[in-house]
């Protein structure tokens, strides 16, 4: 029988790098910011690689007390930038040796029940994307560390939060919008109780009230396509001047907006003018194409992952709000000539 060739080890590592073993420790555990060179962090990984020399993770994990897992907790599991979000998370967490369970909070909304029979046996920490802090008592039960994303920086008990500049996204749309000519908008809002919501509101509102001659209503659905559409249409229809702009909460409402133009005969952007939020695929799938709001999703889940792996060093976590950006395509143009006040 042949016998087969021996396991390197870190001891080899550390020979083939011109190390120390404590060295190699170091790098190869994400301890070496700060201690060593990254010229030497970079022989250390060379070495270990051209030896396909792979760490002991259980008996690591074992020593440090760690499972190496994070939790990620979102409202569903069935928008888009969320599933995003888990991308940015999961390239951070496989760089350092981390896995990512992603859970969603039973449907949508409210408390966040624990997964696992002991989230403390199970978790090294938790991130949640979206939701209030109240809602993720039952896990953090477990005395977990807790990096919020897309949400209310005035709430207590997170160790560190990644925030989107939604206010400031909002804003662009509607002075967008202001900018076209539009005078009679409908904010069709999220029925869905949640901080970022609220932003949106007020964002919206607030930019409105700097123009005299500007109207805004307000109609609320659910996040789905046939709720938005009905909402629309009774906004579409409704007593007094039509509406010469729908300004959507997310990109899901906005394609049910769409829809109820089109029912009623009108065009998207001739007759109405509608707005999206987030950036989803379904933008660029409607036709026109949805003026909407891009999120750098996968970037406020690798903020999130990188935040939450600096609690976990010990080091402290840096709290950061991410721009956004509009983007301008065919579901928005100037208000045609009976549409203007």
């Amino acid at each position: 029988m042949t016998a087969q060739p021996a396991r390197p080890t870190s001891r080899d590592v550390a020979r083939a790098a011109g190390v120390s073993q404590a060295t190699v420790s170091l790098v190869l555990g994400d301890k070496w910011p700060g201690r060593v060179s990254e010229r030497t962090a970079g022989l250390v990984r060379e070495a270990a690689l051209s030896l396909g020399y792979r760490p002991n993770l259980a008996a690591r994990n074992l020593r440090l007390g760690r499972t190496r897992t994070a939790l990620l907790v979102v409202p569903a599991l069935t928008n888009e930038f969320f599933a995003r979000v888990y991308t940015g998370a999961a390239e951070v967490a496989a760089e350092h040796g981390f896995g990512v369970v992603l859970y969603p909070s039973p449907a949508g909304i409210g408390p966040a029940t624990d997964p696992f029979a002991s989230a403390r046996a199970a978790l090294d920490g938790v991130i949640a994307s979206s939701m209030a802090t109240d809602a993720l008592d039952a896990i953090r039960g477990a005395d977990l560390p807790l990096v919020m994303l897309d949400s209310d920086p005035a709430a207590p008990g997170a160790a560190a939060r990644v925030n989107l500049d939604i206010a400031d996204g909002m804003r662009q749309v509607t002075e967008h919008l202001l900018d076209l000519g539009h005078r009679r908008l409908v904010h069709l809002a999220s029925a869905v109780p949640s901080w970022t919501f609220d932003v949106r509101a007020g964002a919206l509102a607030a930019a409105v009230r700097g123009v005299p001659d500007a109207i805004l209503r307000t109609v609320s659905a659910p996040l789905e396509v046939d709720a938005g559409r009905a909402a629309a249409e009774h906004a579409l229809t409704g007593p007094g001047p039509r509406p010469t702009a729908l300004v959507c909460d997310g990109d899901i409402l906005a394609a049910g907006a769409c829809k109820a133009v089109r029912r009623l005969g009108l065009r998207v952007p001739e007759d109405v003018s509608v707005t999206g939020y987030d950036d989803l695929a379904l933008a660029r799938a409607v036709e026109p194409e949805l003026t909407t709001v891009r999120l750098p999703a996968e970037q406020v889940g690798e903020r999130g992952m990188t935040a939450l792996l600096a609690v976990l060093d010990g080091r402290e976590p840096e709290d950061s709000e991410l721009p956004v950006s509009l983007v301008v395509r065919g579901s928005t143009a100037p208000p045609s000539a009976a549409g203007r006040p």
